[in-house]
Formats: C-alpha cells, sequence, structure tokens
C-alpha cells in the first residue's frame, strides 16, 4: 500500500465530504469527477441511518480497519476479541503511517440492534493510544459526553446507554454500514454530511480536482447571488458553462 503523504491528508481534512463525494462519483458528466463508481448502483457512501455525533469536529480522514460483532456464539468463543481489533489498527497505522477509522458492522437480533451501545470511553481511548481518529458504524455506541473532550470522531446508526455481552466475530474483511460497502485500506472521509470511502491512490486526484471544483463553484455563485431574475440565473450558467468547456 502506497504511503500518502502529510500534506494529501492535510488537504484531505480541509474539504468537506459532499465536495469529496462530487469529485469521486456524484457528477460523471463532469470533467473534473473521477467517476471511480456508478452514482446509484454501488454502495460508495453512506445515507441517512448514519449520524454525525460531532459536527464541529469537522472532516475527519483516516485508513479503514473493519470488524463486525454481534452476540457471543458458543461455537466461536475465544477466536476473536477487542484485542484483535486493536491489532489491525495498530498494523494500518505502521504500514501507512496514517490515521485508521475503524468501520464497525454490526449484527444484532432486530430487538437488540438499537439497544447496543457497543462502544464508550474505555474502547474509544484504546483506539485512539493506536492512532484511530474516528469510528463509523450501523448501530449505536454510548459515552457521548465523554469522547466529545477526546476530539474523536463517532458516525453512528444512534446513541444508547448500555450493552449486553457481544463478540468480535470478524476483523478486516469487507462490511456494509449504513448503506456503504467498506473494504480494509480504503480511505475514509467523514463529516456532518456523512461519509465516502475511496481507493488510496486516487487520493491526490481527489483533493486536486475537489480543489478545483470548489473554486470553480465559487466563480459560479458569485454570478448566481447578483441574479435577480430566472432568466439572469440562466444567462449566467449557459456562460459559466461556456467558460468551463474552454478550460477543459
Amino acid at each position: 500500500m502506497a504511503e500518502l503523504s502529510e500534506e494529501i491528508f492535510s488537504e484531505l481534512r480541509k474539504i468537506d465530504t459532499p465536495t469529496i463525494t462530487n469529485v469521486v462519483a456524484t457528477y460523471p458528466k463532469n470533467p473534473l469527477c473521477l467517476g471511480l463508481y456508478n452514482p446509484w448502483t454501488e454502495n460508495w457512501y453512506t445515507d441517512t441511518s448514519i449520524r454525525c455525533i460531532y459536527p464541529e469536529l469537522g472532516p475527519t480522514v483516516g485508513y479503514a480497519v473493519t470488524c463486525v460483532y454481534g452476540m457471543p456464539d458458543p461455537n466461536y468463543a475465544g477466536r476473536l476479541s477487542f484485542m484483535d481489533v486493536l491489532d489491525a489498527l495498530e498494523a494500518m497505522r505502521e504500514q501507512t503511517k496514517k490515521p485508521t477509522v475503524l468501520v464497525i458492522q454490526q449484527k444484532w437480533p432486530d430487538d437488540i440492534m438499537k439497544k447496543a451501545g457497543l462502544a464508550g470511553e474505555m474502547m474509544v481511548s484504546s483506539m485512539m493510544a493506536v492512532g484511530c481518529v474516528g469510528m463509523l458504524s450501523n448501530g449505536p455506541s454510548r459515552d457521548v459526553d465523554a469522547i466529545r473532550k477526546l476530539k474523536f470522531q463517532y458516525m453512528l446508526g444512534g446513541v444508547t446507554a448500555g450493552h449486553g455481552e457481544m463478540a468480535v466475530q470478524a476483523v478486516n474483511v469487507p462490511v456494509s454500514v449504513g448503506g456503504m460497502d467498506v473494504a480494509p485500506g480504503e480511505l475514509i472521509h467523514m463529516d456532518e454530511n456523512g461519509a465516502v470511502k475511496f481507493p488510496p491512490h486516487h487520493a491526490a486526484a481527489v483533493v486536486k480536482n475537489a480543489k478545483a471544483m470548489l473554486d470553480d463553484e465559487a466563480r459560479r455563485l458569485v454570478l448566481i447571488r447578483k441574479a435577480k431574475t430566472a432568466a439572469d440565473v440562466r444567462s449566467e450558467e449557459r456562460r459559466v458553462g461556456k467558460e468551463c468547456r474552454s478550460r477543459w
């Protein structure tokens, strides 16, 4: 896995997640869009089931480490534990020299799914010790007041106060969380709008094109905000469109 520069990571943290999605796949007809996924048929960003707990933290970026949690299975008892998750986080940090995001797919019976407050202050503190900066999960977690002070991002299916006995069922396998399919080692970019994934070898192009798209949108907004009628908007959109085509 190619090591990304700190500059790339720093630039990614300056860009909002919707702009990242715009460049990754949202507008395939835009020359700045990389077209990495079919925007409707592939599961490459999260849906409305995911809630950003700390929007004030801004964009969070990291390499994905994945795991699956669920009910203890007596036939699989003792095979995996949270220490295996920590080992995977640490290994990814050592391999990439960059932060990680833990992506947890929670698999519970329907009557438990909304009650399983999986991670809390102890788990998160342990994750941070090995370079993890955020957690994305389709289920709930807890200790949100304590974790707010740690500046660790929670992207969750909800919040609840407790849980019962639980078990790690798999580590570093493909998972599906909030409508997004994630494989270990993919880059996760997330903020209050949700999360998106993309292959890390596209990171430099994502940054370059996202910055160009933001610059172009800023110019267009200046024109649109001067408009007084629909005809004004139409005229300015046409003019900007011609300018874009001439540049690209």
